[in-house]
């Protein structure tokens, strides 16, 4: 067993709550502009003054559609200023948010509405609207609905009451009492409400900007945020930038995130692996589309930032390597950095395993991106890398605060402040949950001498091939995901003879490589499932993938899926992680093929 912690930089005390910088900063700095709101002229300024004013009116309004302390308030809602806003009038009022994400089921929405036990409802649109019933027992007797103006309503309803009754509510909220119910994205079973109080927060915050990666966090900086507030990451790194005095801004429409970027600047970018690796993918499809001079530039300055990051590690770069990345900086990295809003620091990244070569790729040109590591069950990061103590392939060492073990089994455990109190109302998962106070996370990692983390792979996903040989699928996929043909990569071999893998195609690169290749325009990942210059091309990512572990976990036979896996479908969370029961259970008949020659080919 191998345990690693850093001490505290600084203790949450017992009279504070989340809520109360609000004030704060309305008190001590009115006039700083702590979040900007798209309109269609640009963007307008809202200051410290102005949001404390505004939670204070939704707040009242929530009092008076009966929300009392330590109430929970469903929160359903893309990523938009109107969410952080309600996040903390909510807690202005004494309750307890309760997010859910908006690409959520029917069923989904229903389950969290009567587990939590929430008595008031905000969503975004009608059509969530019409998910909610409130004739049921045990839901909310209210909704009220972004889109149709919830904000003003609720200010208007509470325009009769005091604000000195929402002062009081706040003062008597304490660093031990319930501030969210975060229901975990369950990749089986339905989804647990974590409990996480104010301490958990405020220790999460206070740990995020105490650390190198929270140097960012200033007065003045700039961020946008555009991953699911609803996800407790994109909302714990909010939370430390508000309290910071950064400059927020919020956009949920991924397809035009890149034109955000240019028109705000934001100093800091947070992301999940697929972002950095779609803007990587944009690039590199930019470049070939151009062909000639700008295809073989870009290979050329890819390979050069992946060596230059290299060498940062190995003792420097040579005179020649700084002279061919300086030509490449001139000709490809300033216009990727642009792509950034030209202002960018550094990016941190979350929710999953970043490749090694895409984080040498992203440093060297510029832009390091710090990856870091956590659970809904720790309140967003636990460990994370950053400015000079960053080791590219790990997630960084534990925050202030907190500690990591590695069990004797291999599994990651963690323990500190911004660790959970359990889960709502199933004392049989949360006693299973801990080891002597230690979170078990179901995750299988290292930890080296330094502290430094690395996640190997998760326990249940563990294969166990017909031969004994047991392997963490998470690294070839991984691995495998990076090839811009593939959106998703799901290992198998469960009891089988050997490892297999089911290949999703991204649907704009494919329609890329149908047209260089001279395929149909028309044709479907299945019409193309047997194509040799199809099974070549993938069979590349199989030999990559392939290079990075021993010839007996190693990949030897793989099946082209007729669809991409979607959320839609079942087969992904709302995180985007794959519930690999459900896909092996869509996908039997090809599985077997894969093992009866019937399908696949080698």
């Amino acid at each position: 067993m191998r345990e690693y912690s850093r001490p505290a930089s600084s203790a949450v005390a017992d009279h504070e709550n989340a809520v109360l910088s609000v004030f704060a900063h309305a008190q001590s700095t009115p006039g700083l502009v702590v979040f900007s709101r798209p309109e269609a002229s640009g963007w307008v300024d809202v200051t410290a003054e102005d949001f404390a004013a505004l939670v204070t009116g939704v707040a009242k309004g929530l009092i008076v559609a009966g929300v009392g302390e330590g109430d929970r308030v469903a929160l359903l809602s893309s990523t938009r200023f109107e969410w952080t806003l309600l996040d903390y009038a909510i807690w202005a009022c004494g309750g307890v948010s309760v997010p859910i994400y908006d690409s959520s089921s029917p069923d989904q929405i229903r389950w969290i509405l009567e587990d939590s036990g929430a008595t008031v409802a905000i969503v975004e649109t009608p059509e969530h609207a019409r998910h909610v019933d409130t004739g049921a027992p045990d839901t909310p007797s209210r909704v009220f609905t972004v889109d149709e103006d919830a904000v003003g309503t609720l200010i208007t309803e509470g325009r009769d009451i005091e604000d000195s009754e929402v002062f009081r509510r706040v003062v008597a909220l304490t660093a031990n009492d319930l501030a969210s119910l975060v229901y975990t994205s369950g990749t089986t079973g339905r989804p647990k409400g974590c409990v996480l109080s104010h301490r958990n927060l405020l220790a999460e915050v206070r740990a995020l900007t105490s650390a190198p990666v929270g140097a960012v966090a200033r007065p003045g900086h700039r961020a946008l945020t555009f991953l699911p507030l609803a996800h407790v990451l994109a909302r714990a790194v909010s939370m430390a930038m508000f309290e910071a005095g950064v400059t927020q801004a919020h956009w949920s429409d991924f397809s035009s995130i890149t034109h955000e970027f240019e028109r705000f600047r934001p100093h800091t970018i947070l992301g999940v692996p697929r972002v950095f690796e779609k803007i990587r993918e944009g690039a590199a499809r930019s470049a070939a589309a151009r062909g000639g001079f700008a295809r073989r530039m870009f290979a050329f300055a890819e390979r050069t930032a992946v060596r230059y990051s290299r060498s940062e590690d190995e003792g420097g770069p040579s005179a020649l390597l700084r002279l061919q990345r300086a030509v490449a900086d001139r000709l490809v990295y300033r216009k990727l950095r642009g792509a950034l809003g030209g202002d960018c620091w550094w990016a941190i990244s979350g929710g999953g395993a970043l490749s090694e070569e895409l984080g040498h790729f992203f440093r060297g040109l510029g832009v390091p991106v710090y990856e870091g590591y956590g659970l809904t069950e720790s309140t967003a990061a636990h460990t994370v890398n950053g400015p000079g103590e960053q080791k590219i392939g790990t997630v960084g060492p534990p925050l202030a605060g907190n500690a990591v073990r590695i069990a004797d089994d291999g599994e990651i455990e963690l323990r500190g402040p911004v660790v959970f109190e359990g889960y709502w109302r199933n004392r049989k998962a949360t006693e299973a949950a801990f080891d002597d106070g230690w979170f078990r996370t179901g995750d299988l990692g290292e930890l080296d001498d330094d502290g430094y983390l690395t996640v190997t792979g998760r326990k249940k996903d563990l294969i166990v091939t017909a031969g004994g040989k047991n392997i963490s699928p998470g690294p070839l996929e991984d691995r495998m995901r990076g090839h811009e043909l593939v959106s998703h990569a799901v290992v198998i071999g469960d009891g089988r003879p050997f490892v297999g893998a089911l290949l999703a195609l991204d649907p704009v690169p494919f329609g890329k490589w149908k047209q260089a290749h001279d395929k149909p325009e028309s044709a479907t990942p299945d019409d193309l499932a047997d194509d040799p210059d199809l099974r070549a091309e993938l069979q590349s990512v199989i030999d990559d993938a392939n290079t990075t572990v021993s010839h007996a976990e190693s990949v030897k036979k793989f099946a082209v899926l007729g669809r991409d896996l979607t959320e839609e479908d079942g087969d992904l969370t709302v995180t985007g992680k794959v519930k690999r029961n459900v896909v092996t259970a869509h996908f039997a008949a090809l599985i077997d093929g894969i093992y009866t020659g019937d399908k696949a080919q080698a």
